[in-house]
C-alpha cells in the first residue's frame, strides 16, 4: 500500500499532548467490508482510537529509531472496529523521544519541534474495490487532558478537561518524512504485566508504596476526591531510610501529576516511563479515596526462551534480576538504564550482554531492527559505530563538551558482537548477510587507528569501565591498561568476523578479517606479553580474562595466564576486581583453564564487590555498580548508580552455559554442548532453551554419592556431553539420563 496521507501538525501551538481528529463517512456499510487496515506513525509517540476504541494494545508507538533516516509505522487490522459507515479517528501525540528531553544536559527537540501524526485507513470491500482515507488538511486538532508529557520528567493529566468541550482548530500538512516511513519489524512496546503493592505506609505526609520489584512502566491510579486537587506521584528505585532515593535520577523529575475532576477518576500516564520500585503519593487527605494502586509493567513484547534454576535461592534471585533488567531495558531499543536522565542505546552494554539476552528472550527481531539503526548511524560517521544508537550525542544540545572521535573498543564492536550472539543462538545467517559490510567497515575504521606497532593505542577508550577499585567519581580509572583491552577486543572482533564471513562464503571478507586477526595477535604479544615470568601488561584480572576468553594464548602461555588469573582472584579475597570489560569473561576464563573452583568461589561471594552482594541487599534487578547501595543502606556517592542496568548481568551466560552446562556447539543449537560444572555449593542446577528445533535442556543433581544428569536434545540436533575426567559422550535427539561419579 502506498501512502496517500500526509503528516499533520497543529497550525497553532498547543500545550501538552494534542489530539487530532478525523471524521469520515465510508461509501458502504460494514456488511460489505472484507477488511480494514490502519497504518499510523508520529513524530513523537502516538495512541489511536477508532470509533472510541483503541486500535491496538501498543504503547509509546512508533518507538525510537534513528529518525533522521527511519521512522517506523504500525499496521493493524481494524475491521472489527467499523460498524456504521461513520468513522471517527482520534490520535493523541506526545513528545516522546522525538522532541522530548534526551540525555543529561537537558537537550530537547533534538529531531524536530512539532508534534506530527500520519494515519491512513484502507478499506477493502468484498467486490475488490478499495477506499482510502487519511490525515490531511480536513482534520482538526485540540488540546487534551494531558497537559504535560515527558519520558524523563513525567506526565500531568487534568481529569477536568476530559469532560470539557474540545476547542477544535486547524492543522497544517507536511510531506517531510514520508520517505523515511518503514514498517515496524521490532516487537511492539506493550503493557506486559501488573504488580500490586506489597507494603504501604505514611511518611512526611505522603503515602509510600512498595511494589516489591524494581520495574519499568507507570502507575495506574483510581481515585476520587475534590475537583482540582492535585495528586503528585514521585518514583524511585530504592529508599534511603524511609525517603525516596532520588539522587540517582539526577535531573529526571520522574513525577506524575493527576488533577481530580471531583468524580471517580482513573489515571494511567501512558506517555511517560519510569524505573521504580517505590512511589510516594502526595496530596492525599481524608476526603481523597484511593481505590486502586497498580504498577503497570511496560516493555517490548519479547517471548521468553531460556530458563535457569539451581538449589541456591540467592543464585536464582540473581538470575531473576537479570531477567527483570532485560525486560526493563528492552523498551523499543536496548538501553543502559530506564530511570535517570540518560536511557540511551549504549552500544557497549548490549555488546557484552547480547549472548545472555539471546538466551533469555527471543530478541532476534528486536536486535535486528536496532542493528539497522547502528548501520545507518555508522554509515553517516564514516564507518565509526557511535557510543549510543540512536546517536543523539552527535547533536550539540545533547553532547555538550564531549569529544566523540573514532571507534571505541567494545562499544563500537557491538556491530560484530551482537550479530555473533544472534547467529550462534538462532542459526539464521541473515543477520550475517545484513551486517557483514558494516562489520568490515568497523574493522577498517579501527585498523586506521592502529599505531606503528600494530596495536590499538593512544586514543580515547572506556576500557574496563567501572572497575570496582576506581574512585567513585572517576569510573574510567581502571587497573587494566585501556590499550591492552582495546587491542584484545580488536582481535576478538576480527576473528569473529572471519568466522561469520566464512559461514556466508564471502571469501574476501574472510581473508581480510583473518589477516587482521593474525596481525593483531602478533602485535599484542610483541607489545604487551612478557615470557619470563609470563605477564600481560598491567597484570590485572581483566587482561588475563580477555586474553584467555578470546583465545589469544596457546599451550604454556594459556596455562600460565589461567594460573595468574586464579592467583589474582585469590589475592582479591575472591571478590570482583574487574569492570565492564573483564567481568563478562572472567568466569569462563577461569573454568576453561582448569580453575572451576576459583570461579565458583568468585560467583558465590556475598561480600562486596560481588554478584551476590546486591542480592543480599534486596536487589531485584542488576545494578550498574557493584555497590550502588552501600552496606549502611545509603546510595553510592558516585554519579552512576543505576539500580537497573543489565551489563553486569552478562554473568548469566556463564550460569547457562557452564554452571548448568548447555551451549551451542554450532550455530542455532544444531549441535549442542553439554558441559556442566558441578559446583560444590550446589545440590542441583539446570537450564533449558527453546531453540529453532525445539527445547534443549540439562539438569544435574547430586544423589547418593553420584551425579544424575538429565539431558534433552531436540529433533534434528545432536549433542555431546563433556564431563571432566570422563570421555565425551555423543548424544542423539531425545531424552537421556547419565549418571557419573560425584565430583
Amino acid at each position: 500500500m502506498e501512502w496517500t496521507a500526509t503528516f499533520i501538525a497543529p497550525a497553532a501551538e498547543i500545550d501538552g499532548a494534542p489530539t487530532f481528529r478525523g471524521q469520515f463517512v465510508l461509501s458502504r456499510g460494514a456488511d460489505e467490508i472484507q477488511s480494514a487496515v490502519l497504518r499510523y506513525s508520529a513524530k513523537g509517540v502516538i495512541e489511536v482510537t477508532l470509533n472510541g476504541r483503541a486500535v491496538s494494545d501498543e504503547v509509546l508507538a512508533p518507538g525510537w529509531t534513528s529518525y533522521e533516516w527511519r521512522l517506523r509505522y504500525s499496521e493493524v487490522d481494524v475491521t472489527s472496529l467499523i460498524g456504521e459507515p461513520e468513522v471517527e479517528i482520534l490520535a493523541t501525540v506526545a513528545d516522546g523521544w522525538y522532541r522530548g528531553r534526551l540525555a543529561w544536559r537537558g537537550g530537547r527537540e533534538v529531531y524536530g519541534d512539532r508534534a506530527e501524526a500520519i494515519i491512513q485507513l484502507t478499506v477493502l470491500y468484498r467486490d475488490g474495490t478499495e477506499e482510502v482515507v487519511g490525515t490531511d488538511s480536513t482534520w482538526s486538532v485540540a488540546g487534551s487532558a494531558i497537559t504535560r508529557a515527558d519520558l524523563y520528567d513525567g506526565e500531568t493529566i487534568d481529569a477536568r478537561l476530559r469532560s470539557a468541550p474540545a476547542q477544535w482548530s486547524a492543522v497544517t500538512e507536511s510531506a517531510e518524512g514520508l520517505d523515511r516511513l518503514v514498517p515496524a519489524q521490532s516487537p511492539a512496546v506493550t503493557r506486559t504485566g501488573t504488580l500490586a503493592p506489597v507494603r504501604t505506609w505514611e511518611s512526611s505526609g505522603a503515602l509510600m508504596v512498595d511494589f516489591g520489584q524494581n520495574l519499568v512502566g507507570w502507575l495506574k491510579l483510581v481515585v476520587q476526591g475534590p475537583s482540582g486537587r492535585v495528586i503528585r506521584v514521585r518514583h524511585a528505585e530504592v529508599l534511603e531510610g524511609e525517603a525516596l532515593a532520588i539522587r540517582p535520577l539526577r535531573s529526571a523529575l520522574a513525577t506524575d501529576e493527576f488533577i481530580l475532576s471531583g468524580g471517580l477518576d482513573e489515571f494511567e500516564p501512558t506517555f511517560t516511563l519510569h524505573g521504580f520500585r517505590y512511589i510516594a503519593i502526595e496530596g492525599c487527605s481524608p476526603e481523597v479515596a484511593l481505590s486502586e494502586i497498580t504498577a503497570v509493567v511496560v516493555g517490548s513484547t519479547l517471548t521468553r526462551r531460556g530458563w535457569f534454576e539451581s538449589s541456591s535461592a540467592e543464585l536464582n534471585r540473581l538470575h531473576e534480576n537479570v531477567v527483570w533488567s532485560t525486560r526493563g531495558n528492552f523498551v523499543s531499543i536496548p538501553t543502559d538504564c530506564p530511570q535517570r536522565d540518560e536511557r540511551l542505546g549504549w552500544t557497549g552494554d548490549i555488546a557484552v550482554f547480547a549472548s545472555t539476552a539471546a538466551f533469555l528472550v527471543d530478541s532476534s527481531a528486536f536486535l535486528a531492527d536496532w542493528l539497522g539503526d547502528v548501520r545507518t548511524e555508522q554509515a553517516a560517521q564514516h564507518g565509526v559505530v557511535p557510543w549510543v544508537v540512536p546517536d543523539v550525542l552527535k547533536y550539540p544540545a545533547v553532547r555538550g563538551d564531549l569529544e566523540l572521535t573514532g571507534p571505541t573498543a567494545i562499544w563500537s564492536d557491538a556491530i560484530v558482537w551482537v550479530p555473533w550472539a544472534l547467529w550462534m543462538t538462532h542459526g539464521d545467517p541473515r543477520v550475517i548477510h545484513d551486517n557483514l559490510d558494516a562489520m568490515v567497515a568497523h574493522l577498517r575504521a579501527v585498523e586506521s587507528q592502529l599505531s606503528e606497532r600494530g596495536v590499538w593505542e593512544g586514543g580515547f577508550q572506556f576500557g574496563d569501565w567501572l572497575d570496582p577499585d576506581a574512585p567513585d567519581d572517576k569510573p574510567g580509572l581502571a587497573k587494566a591498561d585501556p590499550d591492552v583491552v582495546a587491542t584484545a577486543v580488536l582481535y576478538r572482533s576480527s576473528a569473529l568476523v572471519s568466522r561469520m564471513a566464512a559461514a556466508v562464503e564471502d571469501a574476501a571478507a574472510t581473508r581480510y578479517a583473518a589477516d587482521l586477526a593474525d596481525r593483531t595477535l602478533a602485535a599484542f604479544h610483541d607489545a604487551y606479553v612478557t615470557r619470563d615470568p609470563f605477564r600481560i601488561l598491567s597484570d590485572c584480572a581483566t587482561v588475563y580474562a580477555l586474553a584467555i576468553a578470546f583465545d589469544m594464548l596457546d599451550g604454556d602461555a594459556r596455562e600460565a595466564a589461567g594460573d595468574r588469573l586464579a592467583e589474582l582472584v585469590a589475592e582479591a579475597g575472591y571478590r570482583i576486581s574487574t569492570g565492564f570489560a573483564g567481568t563478562p569473561f572472567i568466569l569462563d576464563a577461569l573454568t576453561s583453564t582448569g580453575h572451576g573452583e576459583t570461579a565458583t568461589r568468585l560467583l558465590f561471594q556475598r561480600e562486596r564487590p560481588s554478584w551476590l552482594y546486591p542480592v543480599t541487599m534486596g536487589a531485584t534487578t542488576v545494578w550498574e555498580r557493584w555497590d550502588s547501595l552501600l552496606p549502611d543502606g545509603s546510595v553510592n556517592p558516585g554519579q552512576m548508580t543505576s539500580f537497573n542496568h543489565y551489563a553486569l548481568g552478562a554473568v548469566a551466560a556463564w550460569l547457562h552455559e557452564t554452571l548448568a552446562g548447555v551451549s551451542p556447539a554450532e550455530p542455532g543449537y544444531s549441535r549442542i554442548r553439554f558441559a556442566p560444572l558441578f559446583a560444590e555449593q550446589l545440590d542441583h542446577a539446570g537450564a533449558r532453551i527453546v531453540t529453532a528445533r525445539g527445547e534443549a535442556g540439562i539438569r544435574w543433581e547430586r544423589r547418593d554419592g553420584s551425579i544424575v544428569i538429565d539431558l534433552e536434545v531436540p529433533a534434528g540436533a545432536t549433542g555431546v556431553l563433556c564431563v571432566a575426567g570422563d570421555d565425551d559422550r555423543e548424544l542423539t535427539a531425545g531424552r537421556h539420563r547419565v549418571t557419573v561419579a560425584a565430583r
